[in-house]
Protein backbone atom coordinates (compact mmCIF):
# COMPACT_ATOMS: atom_id res chain seq x y z
CA UNK A 1 0.00 0.00 0.00
CA UNK A 2 1.09 3.59 -0.55
CA UNK A 3 1.80 5.78 2.45
CA UNK A 4 -1.15 7.70 3.85
CA UNK A 5 -1.01 10.61 6.29
CA UNK A 6 -3.61 12.56 8.23
CA UNK A 7 -3.65 16.09 6.84
CA UNK A 8 -4.91 18.67 9.33
CA UNK A 9 -5.82 21.07 6.53
CA UNK A 10 -8.31 18.63 4.94
CA UNK A 11 -9.13 16.68 8.14
CA UNK A 12 -8.70 13.47 6.17
CA UNK A 13 -6.14 10.71 5.74
CA UNK A 14 -4.60 11.31 2.32
CA UNK A 15 -2.25 9.39 0.06
CA UNK A 16 1.19 10.93 0.49
CA UNK A 17 2.69 11.92 -2.83
CA UNK A 18 5.85 14.06 -2.62
CA UNK A 19 6.16 17.04 -4.92
CA UNK A 20 9.41 15.63 -6.31
CA UNK A 21 9.63 11.86 -6.58
CA UNK A 22 12.34 10.47 -4.32
CA UNK A 23 12.69 13.66 -2.27
CA UNK A 24 10.63 14.73 0.76
CA UNK A 25 10.86 18.20 2.27
CA UNK A 26 9.75 18.72 5.88
CA UNK A 27 9.55 21.88 7.98
CA UNK A 28 9.09 21.30 11.71
CA UNK A 29 8.42 24.11 14.14
CA UNK A 30 11.18 23.59 16.66
CA UNK A 31 12.11 25.10 19.98
CA UNK A 32 11.24 28.50 21.38
CA UNK A 33 14.24 28.66 23.64
CA UNK A 34 13.05 30.59 26.69
CA UNK A 35 13.59 27.59 29.01
CA UNK A 36 15.01 24.03 28.90
CA UNK A 37 12.80 21.33 27.34
CA UNK A 38 10.36 19.01 29.05
CA UNK A 39 9.30 15.71 27.50
CA UNK A 40 6.25 17.35 25.96
CA UNK A 41 8.51 19.58 23.87
CA UNK A 42 10.69 16.71 22.72
CA UNK A 43 7.77 14.49 21.74
CA UNK A 44 7.26 16.55 18.60
CA UNK A 45 10.89 16.23 17.51
CA UNK A 46 10.83 12.51 18.27
CA UNK A 47 7.58 11.81 16.36
CA UNK A 48 8.89 13.58 13.28
CA UNK A 49 12.23 11.80 13.67
CA UNK A 50 10.34 8.50 13.28
CA UNK A 51 8.53 9.89 10.21
CA UNK A 52 11.83 11.00 8.74
CA UNK A 53 13.44 7.60 9.35
CA UNK A 54 10.51 5.79 7.71
CA UNK A 55 10.61 8.05 4.65
CA UNK A 56 14.38 7.54 4.38
CA UNK A 57 13.93 3.75 4.73
CA UNK A 58 11.60 3.93 1.72
CA UNK A 59 14.47 5.38 -0.30
CA UNK A 60 13.65 9.07 -0.13
CA UNK A 61 16.16 11.87 0.26
CA UNK A 62 14.63 13.73 3.22
CA UNK A 63 15.37 17.43 3.63
CA UNK A 64 14.45 18.14 7.24
CA UNK A 65 14.35 21.75 8.44
CA UNK A 66 13.73 22.36 12.16
CA UNK A 67 13.88 25.99 13.24
CA UNK A 68 14.94 27.66 16.47
CA UNK A 69 12.94 30.67 17.71
CA UNK A 70 15.70 32.52 19.52
CA UNK A 71 13.93 35.87 19.94
CA UNK A 72 10.43 36.49 21.29
CA UNK A 73 8.55 38.12 24.18
CA UNK A 74 9.13 35.22 26.58
CA UNK A 75 12.87 35.08 25.96
CA UNK A 76 13.16 38.82 26.56
CA UNK A 77 11.07 38.55 29.74
CA UNK A 78 13.24 35.68 31.05
CA UNK A 79 16.38 37.69 30.34
CA UNK A 80 14.98 40.68 32.25
CA UNK A 81 14.07 38.48 35.23
CA UNK A 82 17.58 37.00 35.33
CA UNK A 83 19.28 40.32 34.46
CA UNK A 84 21.27 38.71 31.63
CA UNK A 85 21.45 39.43 27.87
CA UNK A 86 18.56 37.99 25.83
CA UNK A 87 20.94 36.00 23.64
CA UNK A 88 22.37 34.24 26.67
CA UNK A 89 18.94 32.88 27.64
CA UNK A 90 18.31 31.76 24.08
CA UNK A 91 21.63 30.07 23.45
CA UNK A 92 21.74 28.31 26.82
CA UNK A 93 18.34 26.75 26.22
CA UNK A 94 19.06 26.02 22.56
CA UNK A 95 21.94 23.84 23.72
CA UNK A 96 19.64 22.17 26.26
CA UNK A 97 17.24 21.29 23.43
CA UNK A 98 20.09 19.94 21.31
CA UNK A 99 21.23 17.79 24.23
CA UNK A 100 17.69 16.47 24.71
CA UNK A 101 17.20 15.60 21.02
CA UNK A 102 20.58 13.86 20.98
CA UNK A 103 19.94 12.00 24.25
CA UNK A 104 16.74 10.50 22.82
CA UNK A 105 18.36 9.43 19.57
CA UNK A 106 16.92 12.03 17.19
CA UNK A 107 18.87 12.46 13.98
CA UNK A 108 20.24 15.99 13.48
CA UNK A 109 18.18 18.10 11.07
CA UNK A 110 19.42 18.81 7.58
CA UNK A 111 19.34 22.48 8.56
CA UNK A 112 18.44 24.20 11.84
CA UNK A 113 18.02 27.93 11.17
CA UNK A 114 17.67 30.57 13.89
CA UNK A 115 15.14 33.36 13.59
CA UNK A 116 17.73 36.06 14.28
CA UNK A 117 19.82 34.85 11.36
CA UNK A 118 17.08 35.46 8.80
CA UNK A 119 15.93 39.04 9.27
CA UNK A 120 16.73 39.96 5.60
CA UNK A 121 14.37 37.21 4.39
CA UNK A 122 11.69 38.50 6.78
CA UNK A 123 12.05 42.06 5.49
CA UNK A 124 11.72 40.80 1.91
CA UNK A 125 8.56 38.85 2.80
CA UNK A 126 7.00 41.86 4.54
CA UNK A 127 7.76 44.03 1.52
CA UNK A 128 5.95 41.59 -0.75
CA UNK A 129 2.93 41.57 1.56
CA UNK A 130 2.79 45.35 1.87
CA UNK A 131 3.16 45.81 -1.89
CA UNK A 132 0.26 43.43 -2.58
CA UNK A 133 -1.98 45.02 0.06
CA UNK A 134 -1.92 42.16 2.58
CA UNK A 135 0.10 43.98 5.26
CA UNK A 136 0.56 47.53 6.49
CA UNK A 137 3.06 49.45 8.63
CA UNK A 138 1.78 51.34 11.68
CA UNK A 139 3.99 53.35 14.04
CA UNK A 140 6.97 51.06 13.47
CA UNK A 141 4.92 47.86 13.71
CA UNK A 142 3.91 45.86 10.64
CA UNK A 143 0.60 43.97 10.70
CA UNK A 144 -1.02 41.38 8.47
CA UNK A 145 -4.53 42.31 7.32
CA UNK A 146 -6.47 39.10 7.93
CA UNK A 147 -9.50 40.35 5.95
CA UNK A 148 -7.28 40.58 2.87
CA UNK A 149 -6.92 36.80 2.85
CA UNK A 150 -10.38 35.18 2.39
CA UNK A 151 -9.24 31.68 3.41
CA UNK A 152 -8.04 32.79 6.84
CA UNK A 153 -9.23 30.28 9.46
CA UNK A 154 -9.43 27.26 7.12
CA UNK A 155 -6.67 25.25 8.83
CA UNK A 156 -8.18 25.56 12.30
CA UNK A 157 -11.78 25.44 11.09
CA UNK A 158 -12.68 28.87 12.48
CA UNK A 159 -14.73 31.71 11.09
CA UNK A 160 -13.05 35.10 11.09
CA UNK A 161 -16.07 36.87 12.58
CA UNK A 162 -15.92 34.53 15.60
CA UNK A 163 -12.23 35.17 16.34
CA UNK A 164 -10.93 37.45 19.03
CA UNK A 165 -7.94 39.78 19.24
CA UNK A 166 -4.70 37.80 18.88
CA UNK A 167 -3.09 39.65 21.77
CA UNK A 168 -0.38 41.60 19.97
CA UNK A 169 0.80 44.74 21.68
CA UNK A 170 -0.37 48.02 20.20
CA UNK A 171 -3.96 46.98 19.45
CA UNK A 172 -4.89 50.63 18.92
CA UNK A 173 -2.49 50.76 15.94
CA UNK A 174 -4.20 47.89 14.14
CA UNK A 175 -6.89 48.30 11.52
CA UNK A 176 -8.64 45.34 13.10
CA UNK A 177 -8.09 43.67 16.46
CA UNK A 178 -7.70 40.29 14.71
CA UNK A 179 -4.77 41.42 12.57
CA UNK A 180 -1.49 39.94 13.75
CA UNK A 181 2.00 41.41 14.06
CA UNK A 182 4.63 40.58 11.47
CA UNK A 183 7.12 43.01 13.00
CA UNK A 184 7.25 44.77 16.37
CA UNK A 185 8.63 48.28 16.79
CA UNK A 186 11.76 48.64 18.91
CA UNK A 187 11.37 49.23 22.64
CA UNK A 188 14.07 50.52 25.00
CA UNK A 189 16.44 47.76 26.07
CA UNK A 190 15.13 45.22 23.54
CA UNK A 191 17.11 43.85 20.59
CA UNK A 192 16.22 45.39 17.26
CA UNK A 193 17.13 45.42 13.56
CA UNK A 194 16.81 48.05 10.85
CA UNK A 195 13.92 47.85 8.37
CA UNK A 196 12.38 50.32 5.91
CA UNK A 197 9.65 50.88 8.52
CA UNK A 198 11.94 51.52 11.47
CA UNK A 199 13.96 49.45 13.92
CA UNK A 200 12.26 46.49 15.53
CA UNK A 201 12.21 42.73 15.88
CA UNK A 202 10.33 39.81 14.31
CA UNK A 203 6.85 38.71 15.25
CA UNK A 204 6.57 35.03 16.06
CA UNK A 205 4.81 33.89 12.89
CA UNK A 206 6.85 35.72 10.25
CA UNK A 207 10.08 33.85 10.94
CA UNK A 208 8.80 30.39 9.98
CA UNK A 209 7.37 31.52 6.65
CA UNK A 210 10.64 33.27 5.80
CA UNK A 211 12.84 30.33 6.79
CA UNK A 212 10.66 27.71 5.12
CA UNK A 213 10.82 29.71 1.88
CA UNK A 214 14.59 30.13 2.25
CA UNK A 215 15.42 26.45 2.71
CA UNK A 216 12.52 24.52 1.16
CA UNK A 217 11.28 26.87 -1.54
CA UNK A 218 7.89 28.28 -2.49
CA UNK A 219 6.19 24.91 -1.96
CA UNK A 220 7.26 21.92 0.10
CA UNK A 221 5.80 18.60 1.24
CA UNK A 222 5.09 18.53 4.98
CA UNK A 223 4.79 21.15 7.70
CA UNK A 224 4.72 19.71 11.23
CA UNK A 225 4.38 20.77 14.82
CA UNK A 226 2.45 20.31 18.02
CA UNK A 227 -1.33 20.43 18.08
CA UNK A 228 -1.22 23.68 20.07
CA UNK A 229 0.37 25.44 17.06
CA UNK A 230 -2.58 24.99 14.70
CA UNK A 231 -3.96 28.37 15.81
CA UNK A 232 -2.74 31.00 15.67
CA UNK A 233 0.80 30.13 14.60
CA UNK A 234 0.23 27.81 11.66
CA UNK A 235 -2.93 29.60 10.60
CA UNK A 236 -0.90 32.80 10.39
CA UNK A 237 1.97 31.13 8.57
CA UNK A 238 -0.39 29.92 5.85
CA UNK A 239 -1.99 33.33 5.48
CA UNK A 240 1.23 35.33 5.13
CA UNK A 241 2.97 32.79 2.88
CA UNK A 242 0.08 32.17 0.50
CA UNK A 243 -0.84 35.85 0.40
CA UNK A 244 2.76 36.50 -0.69
CA UNK A 245 2.36 34.01 -3.52
CA UNK A 246 3.94 30.85 -2.08
CA UNK A 247 2.18 27.49 -2.34
CA UNK A 248 3.66 26.64 1.07
CA UNK A 249 3.01 23.23 2.70
CA UNK A 250 1.24 20.45 0.81
CA UNK A 251 0.44 18.46 4.00
CA UNK A 252 0.00 19.57 7.61
CA UNK A 253 0.80 17.12 10.43
CA UNK A 254 0.32 17.77 14.14
CA UNK A 255 1.35 15.61 17.07
CA UNK A 256 -0.73 15.50 20.27
CA UNK A 257 0.44 16.59 23.71
CA UNK A 258 1.96 14.92 26.73
CA UNK A 259 -0.49 15.63 29.55
CA UNK A 260 -0.43 15.46 33.34
CA UNK A 261 -3.76 15.14 35.15
CA UNK A 262 -5.48 15.79 31.86
CA UNK A 263 -3.72 19.11 31.20
CA UNK A 264 -1.16 19.90 28.50
CA UNK A 265 2.35 19.67 29.92
CA UNK A 266 3.42 23.29 30.32
CA UNK A 267 5.95 25.31 32.26
CA UNK A 268 3.26 27.84 33.07
CA UNK A 269 1.22 25.13 34.79
CA UNK A 270 4.21 23.99 36.82
CA UNK A 271 3.74 20.40 35.65
CA UNK A 272 6.65 19.99 33.26
CA UNK A 273 9.14 17.14 33.47
CA UNK A 274 12.54 18.24 32.20
CA UNK A 275 14.36 15.88 29.86
CA UNK A 276 17.65 16.60 31.65
CA UNK A 277 16.15 15.20 34.86
CA UNK A 278 14.25 12.34 33.25
CA UNK A 279 17.38 10.84 31.67
CA UNK A 280 18.97 10.66 35.11
CA UNK A 281 16.15 8.41 36.29
CA UNK A 282 15.31 6.48 33.10
CA UNK A 283 17.50 5.11 30.36
CA UNK A 284 17.17 7.42 27.32
CA UNK A 285 16.31 4.55 24.98
CA UNK A 286 13.43 3.62 27.31
CA UNK A 287 12.26 7.23 27.36
CA UNK A 288 12.29 7.22 23.56
CA UNK A 289 10.29 4.00 23.52
CA UNK A 290 7.76 5.50 25.93
CA UNK A 291 7.25 8.68 23.90
CA UNK A 292 7.28 7.01 20.48
CA UNK A 293 4.99 4.05 21.29
CA UNK A 294 1.59 5.81 21.19
CA UNK A 295 0.22 7.08 17.89
CA UNK A 296 1.53 10.56 17.20
CA UNK A 297 -2.02 11.96 17.17
CA UNK A 298 -2.90 10.39 20.55
CA UNK A 299 -2.42 12.17 23.86
CA UNK A 300 0.07 10.66 26.32
CA UNK A 301 -0.98 10.90 29.97
CA UNK A 302 2.30 10.98 31.84
CA UNK A 303 2.77 8.74 34.88
CA UNK A 304 5.64 6.89 36.49
CA UNK A 305 3.62 3.68 36.21
CA UNK A 306 3.28 4.11 32.45
CA UNK A 307 7.01 4.71 32.13
CA UNK A 308 7.76 1.61 34.18
CA UNK A 309 5.45 -0.39 31.92
CA UNK A 310 7.34 0.92 28.90
CA UNK A 311 10.65 -0.04 30.54
CA UNK A 312 9.38 -3.57 31.18
CA UNK A 313 8.10 -3.87 27.62
CA UNK A 314 11.37 -2.72 26.10
CA UNK A 315 13.32 -5.03 28.44
CA UNK A 316 11.58 -7.98 26.76
CA UNK A 317 13.00 -6.85 23.43
CA UNK A 318 16.50 -6.36 24.83
CA UNK A 319 16.35 -9.62 26.73
CA UNK A 320 15.58 -11.58 23.57
CA UNK A 321 18.37 -9.85 21.65
CA UNK A 322 20.87 -10.64 24.40
CA UNK A 323 19.89 -14.33 24.58
CA UNK A 324 19.78 -14.58 20.79
CA UNK A 325 23.30 -13.18 20.57
CA UNK A 326 24.58 -15.92 22.86
CA UNK A 327 23.13 -18.60 20.58
CA UNK A 328 23.43 -17.10 17.10
CA UNK A 329 26.16 -14.51 17.49
CA UNK A 330 26.00 -11.08 15.83
CA UNK A 331 23.18 -10.81 13.27
CA UNK A 332 22.85 -7.76 10.98
CA UNK A 333 19.52 -6.06 10.39
CA UNK A 334 17.55 -7.28 7.37
CA UNK A 335 17.39 -5.00 4.36
CA UNK A 336 13.59 -5.06 4.49
CA UNK A 337 11.11 -4.92 7.36
CA UNK A 338 8.23 -7.43 7.59
CA UNK A 339 5.23 -6.55 5.41
CA UNK A 340 2.89 -6.16 8.39
CA UNK A 341 5.26 -3.62 9.94
CA UNK A 342 5.48 -1.68 6.69
CA UNK A 343 1.68 -1.67 6.33
CA UNK A 344 1.33 -0.26 9.84
CA UNK A 345 3.87 2.50 9.24
CA UNK A 346 2.31 3.40 5.90
CA UNK A 347 -1.06 3.79 7.60
CA UNK A 348 -0.56 7.29 9.02
CA UNK A 349 2.62 6.27 10.84
CA UNK A 350 0.89 3.57 12.90
CA UNK A 351 3.65 2.95 15.43
CA UNK A 352 1.41 1.09 17.95
CA UNK A 353 0.49 -1.49 15.29
CA UNK A 354 4.10 -1.62 14.12
CA UNK A 355 5.23 -2.36 17.68
CA UNK A 356 2.70 -5.19 17.84
CA UNK A 357 4.64 -6.77 14.97
CA UNK A 358 7.89 -6.13 16.87
CA UNK A 359 6.65 -7.93 19.98
CA UNK A 360 5.18 -10.79 17.97
CA UNK A 361 8.62 -11.24 16.42
CA UNK A 362 10.14 -11.33 19.92
CA UNK A 363 7.65 -14.03 20.96
CA UNK A 364 8.46 -16.14 17.90
CA UNK A 365 12.15 -15.60 18.56
CA UNK A 366 11.80 -16.78 22.16
CA UNK A 367 10.05 -19.91 20.94
CA UNK A 368 12.94 -20.57 18.56
CA UNK A 369 15.37 -20.01 21.43
CA UNK A 370 13.56 -22.55 23.58
CA UNK A 371 14.04 -25.12 20.79
CA UNK A 372 17.65 -24.16 20.24
CA UNK A 373 16.90 -23.37 16.57
CA UNK A 374 19.84 -21.15 15.67
CA UNK A 375 18.70 -20.36 12.11
CA UNK A 376 15.18 -19.42 13.19
CA UNK A 377 16.56 -17.22 15.97
CA UNK A 378 18.87 -15.43 13.52
CA UNK A 379 15.96 -14.83 11.14
CA UNK A 380 13.89 -13.21 13.89
CA UNK A 381 16.83 -11.06 15.03
CA UNK A 382 17.40 -9.76 11.49
CA UNK A 383 13.74 -8.78 11.12
CA UNK A 384 13.61 -7.31 14.62
CA UNK A 385 16.69 -5.15 14.15
CA UNK A 386 15.33 -3.84 10.83
CA UNK A 387 12.12 -2.72 12.54
CA UNK A 388 13.85 -1.26 15.58
CA UNK A 389 16.22 0.63 13.29
CA UNK A 390 13.28 2.39 11.62
CA UNK A 391 12.00 3.42 15.06
CA UNK A 392 15.42 4.51 16.28
CA UNK A 393 15.34 1.82 18.97
CA UNK A 394 17.95 -0.75 17.91
CA UNK A 395 20.25 -1.24 20.94
CA UNK A 396 22.98 -2.55 18.65
CA UNK A 397 22.96 0.54 16.38
CA UNK A 398 23.98 4.15 16.82
CA UNK A 399 23.61 6.10 19.00
CA UNK A 400 22.83 3.46 21.61
CA UNK A 401 25.75 1.17 20.83
CA UNK A 402 28.10 4.07 21.62
CA UNK A 403 26.51 4.89 24.96
CA UNK A 404 29.28 4.43 27.48
CA UNK A 405 31.97 4.51 24.79
CA UNK A 406 35.08 6.27 25.97
CA UNK A 407 34.78 5.00 29.54
CA UNK A 408 35.57 1.60 31.00
CA UNK A 409 32.05 0.16 30.77
CA UNK A 410 33.05 -2.87 28.68
CA UNK A 411 36.15 -3.55 30.80
CA UNK A 412 34.02 -3.41 33.93
CA UNK A 413 31.41 -5.73 32.46
CA UNK A 414 34.16 -8.26 31.65
CA UNK A 415 35.37 -8.17 35.26
CA UNK A 416 31.84 -8.49 36.63
CA UNK A 417 31.09 -11.32 34.20
CA UNK A 418 34.15 -13.22 35.43
CA UNK A 419 33.21 -12.77 39.09
CA UNK A 420 29.60 -13.81 38.52
CA UNK A 421 30.65 -16.90 36.60
CA UNK A 422 32.91 -17.83 39.51
CA UNK A 423 29.89 -17.60 41.81
CA UNK A 424 27.80 -19.63 39.35
CA UNK A 425 30.48 -22.33 39.20
CA UNK A 426 30.35 -22.53 43.00
CA UNK A 427 26.57 -22.84 42.79
CA UNK A 428 26.85 -25.59 40.18
CA UNK A 429 29.38 -27.45 42.32
CA UNK A 430 27.02 -27.22 45.32
CA UNK A 431 24.17 -28.59 43.25
CA UNK A 432 26.37 -31.39 41.94
CA UNK A 433 27.08 -32.53 45.49
CA UNK A 434 23.37 -32.00 46.32
CA UNK A 435 24.09 -29.21 48.78
CA UNK A 436 20.99 -27.31 47.72
CA UNK A 437 20.94 -24.83 50.64
CA UNK A 438 24.45 -23.68 49.63
CA UNK A 439 23.40 -23.43 45.97
CA UNK A 440 20.29 -21.42 46.90
CA UNK A 441 22.38 -19.14 49.10
CA UNK A 442 24.65 -18.25 46.16
CA UNK A 443 21.64 -17.48 44.00
CA UNK A 444 20.01 -15.40 46.75
CA UNK A 445 23.18 -13.35 47.19
CA UNK A 446 23.31 -12.68 43.45
CA UNK A 447 19.62 -11.72 43.41
CA UNK A 448 20.16 -9.32 46.30
CA UNK A 449 22.94 -7.69 44.25
CA UNK A 450 20.58 -7.18 41.30
CA UNK A 451 21.77 -10.18 39.28
CA UNK A 452 19.03 -12.29 37.67
CA UNK A 453 20.10 -15.91 37.14
CA UNK A 454 18.28 -18.03 34.54
CA UNK A 455 18.90 -21.76 34.20
CA UNK A 456 18.88 -22.74 30.50
CA UNK A 457 19.66 -25.99 28.63
CA UNK A 458 22.99 -24.37 27.74
CA UNK A 459 23.74 -23.66 31.40
CA UNK A 460 23.06 -20.76 33.78
CA UNK A 461 23.09 -17.22 32.37
CA UNK A 462 22.87 -13.91 34.11
CA UNK A 463 21.46 -10.46 33.41
CA UNK A 464 21.25 -7.26 35.40
CA UNK A 465 17.84 -6.57 36.87
CA UNK A 466 16.48 -3.57 34.94
CA UNK A 467 15.57 -0.61 37.12
CA UNK A 468 14.23 2.78 36.10
CA UNK A 469 17.48 4.48 37.00
CA UNK A 470 20.38 4.43 34.58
Amino acid sequence: MSMRLYDTSTRTVRDFVPLVEGTVSIYLCGATVQAPPHIGHIRSGLNFDVLRRWLAYQGNDVVFCRNVTDIDDKIIAKACEADVPWWRVGYTNERAFDDAYTALGCLPPTVEPRATGHVPEMIELMQRLITTGHAYPSDGDVYFDVYSYPEYGALSGQRLDAMRDQGDAGVGAKRDARDFALWKAAKPGEPSWDTPWGRGRPGWHLECSAMAHRYLGERFDIHGGGLDLVFPHHENEIAQSKAAGDGFANYWMHNAWVTMSGEKMSKSLGNSVLVSEMVKRWRPIVLRYYLASPHYRSMIEYSEAALQEAATSFARIEGFLERAGELAGPVPADDEVPAAFADAMDDDLGVPQALAVVHNTVREGNTALAHGDKDAVAAQVGALRAMLGVLGLDPAAEPWVSVGAGDRTEDLRHVVDSLIHLALEQRQAARARKDYPAADAVRDRLTAAGIVVEDTPQGPRWTLERHSDR
